[in-house]
């Protein structure tokens, strides 16, 4: 009898629907913001260039692209708009890559770097470490070596979107105001 019992309360967990893993909870928490676009501001920029491209232009994020596992943001720097990031659904979790283009839509050497998250995160934020494919591209590329210990954020409040790097002597954090939508931008270059 207490075996029947235990069976049919597996048989009870099993009919109920899984909850949604947080990845799935922010992907979707994304989705709703599509078509969208916001204005946002450099709040951190801790061990930045001189000649950083980001400060003093307006920035513009816009949640163009949405479809089942993946939404792409473009991110317009002033006038730039080679940035486009772009989160997918994984069989753990989610990845953020960054396409890079060049105004002629052709791709940047540097393109397609990001990380896939290595904890569950939370339907607010996720993290996502450098990928070997970053690192290896980063180093072929000669880039600083503390660029292989990027880790990239993403986190979706109420009424903000943030999104950060960071890494041994550098910090940069943008914060997009998602409470005030803008006009939406023109196509980020190479998907007009």
């Amino acid at each position: 009898m207490r075996i029947r019992t235990i069976l049919a309360g597996l048989s009870l967990l099993a009919a109920l629907p899984a909850a949604a893993a947080p990845a799935d909870d922010f992907l979707n928490s994304l989705r709703a913001l599509c078509g969208k676009a916001f204005e946002g501001t450099i709040t951190t920029n801790e061990g930045g260039a001189a000649n950083d491209p980001f400060v003093g232009k307006r920035l513009v994020m816009h949640v163009r692209d949405c479809k089942a596992g993946e939404v792409r943001i473009p991110l317009h720097v002033g006038e730039d708009r080679s940035r486009t990031w772009i989160v997918t659904r994984t069989a753990t979790g989610l990845r953020l890559k960054h396409d890079h283009r060049h105004a002629d839509g052709t791709e940047d050497t540097l393109t397609q770097y990001g990380g896939d998250t290595l904890s569950p995160g939370t339907a607010e934020r996720q993290e996502f470490p450098t990928d070997a494919f970053s690192r290896a591209l980063f180093a072929d590329n000669k880039l600083p070596p503390g660029a292989q210990q990027n880790v990239w954020a993403l986190e979706r409040g109420q009424d903000r979107f943030t999104y950060e790097l960071s890494r041994p002597g550098r910090v940069v954090r943008m914060v997009f105001d998602l409470t005030k939508p803008v006009a939406a931008p023109p196509a980020p270059w190479g998907h007009e």
